[in-house]
């Protein structure tokens, strides 16, 4: 028990990683362009390209009648050729969706939709860098019928990674009746100027009663609701070295201080960031809580799922979280799908989408991931754009 309890501690210390890992087959993956490349799954499972977009596929969602929507930012830069997708007639012969259709077009960096339901009408959310909007939605939709409600404006300047300003995304997801969006910082490590920078901030769905659910999060991408505890991934600033801070998941709570840009993570510890000691002598901040999980250091966790009711006693009732990666390839930090374990490690569910330290070498980069039924759940990837469908 000793010795067990010792290689737990020593697996969380060093960045969490498992070192036990499940037995796993490779699986060919060629796409359209010619790409070729092997991904490593777990043994008895199987993994198909279901779409690809060739632009940024990001987050998906499903609707009230079953369908499969996804975002497509395009690419990196601050744009407006974004467009919302619907993956449509699920081929269960070839695991590939047979049609694909624009639902939307020309929107700013969309990163994110989300359904709700209420007073007898269903309606669609989409999250713009500078907006939320949000579309009445009739099943079997393939475009809006209306031109959609404007319900909240977020700060969409200083966007250039040239400058140091990033986190163009804004994230959403509905409980209780209640919206939640994320919005993160205007730069790698400063004091903003916005209340509504590295934040998330709830709202009644047509958008009144905006608060402050909880701040202190520098870009926190993936958000997920359990049991009525919002569950995010947070990723810590740049330029601290190769290994801290560490990114992050942790359950939060309403009015909730996390840390950012004052204290960071390491280690399960939690340190004050020197370069804002000044700073926190006029303000009086409480330390935030320790993080139950830390990925190492620039891994990127974006989209988390809670696998619910499903087939495989190993993933069922755990974190499926999809690791981006750092965009400094050599790092060799993330570009995975992970499973957080109940001990506070976690261990690669799909691997092989960096096989190098080039660019080159990389051949895909995890954004999200979504449970589909008991036996199956998708994966995007938005280098490349595609989806993968993944079964056992």
């Amino acid at each position: 028990m000793i010795l067990r309890f010792l290689f737990c501690f020593l697996c969380f210390a060093s960045g969490g990683m498992a070192q036990n890992k499940p037995a796993t087959i490779k699986q060919s993956i060629v796409l359209k362009s010619g790409l070729q490349f092997k991904l490593t799954i777990p043994a008895k499972y199987s993994i198909a390209v279901a779409a690809e977009v060739k632009h940024r596929l990001r987050f998906l969602a499903k609707s009230p009648d079953g369908r499969l929507f996804a975002t497509d930012m395009f690419n990196r830069g601050d744009n407006k050729l974004g467009r919302i997708l619907i993956f449509d007639r699920f081929n269960t012969t070839t695991h590939r969706f047979d049609t694909t259709i624009e639902y939307l077009t020309k929107l700013r960096n969309p990163n994110q939709v989300a359904f709700y339901s209420g007073g007898n009408k269903h309606y669609l959310y989409v999250a713009e860098t500078g907006t939320i909007k949000r579309f009445v939605y009739q099943p079997g939709d393939n475009a809006p019928k209306d031109t959609g409600q404007v319900i909240a404006h977020y700060p969409d300047y200083g966007l250039n990674y040239k400058y140091g300003g990033w986190h163009l995304t804004r994230s959403l997801c509905f409980n209780n009746n209640k919206l939640y969006v994320s919005i993160g910082s205007s730069c790698n490590a400063c004091l903003e100027t916005e209340t509504s920078r590295a934040v998330i901030i709830e709202m009644n769905p047509d958008g009144s009663a905006q608060t402050i659910y909880a701040s202190g999060l520098r870009n926190a991408v993936g958000m997920h609701w359990v049991s009525n505890r919002l569950w995010v991934t947070n990723m810590g600033r740049d330029l601290m070295g190769p290994d801290k801070p560490e990114d992050l998941m942790l359950p939060l709570t309403s009015g909730g201080f996390y840390g950012w840009p004052f204290y960071y993570q390491y280690k399960s510890k939690i340190f004050a960031d020197t370069a804002f000691t000044a700073a926190m002598k006029n303000i009086h901040l409480k330390m935030p809580p320790v993080a139950p999980i830390a990925f190492k250091a620039h891994s990127a966790p974006l989209g988390l799922c809670y696998m619910i009711n499903f087939a495989d006693s190993v993933l069922n009732n755990s974190f499926l979280v999809a690791l981006h990666g750092s965009t400094s390839v050599w790092r060799q930090r993330g570009n995975a799908v992970v499973q957080v374990n109940k001990n506070g490690t976690y261990s690669e569910i799909i691997s092989g989408f960096l096989q190098g330290k080039t660019e080159k070498e990389r051949y895909g980069r995890p954004c999200d991931v979504m449970q589909w039924n008991t036996h199956s759940f998708f994966v995007t990837d938005d280098k490349n754009g595609v989806l993968y469908y993944v079964w056992k």
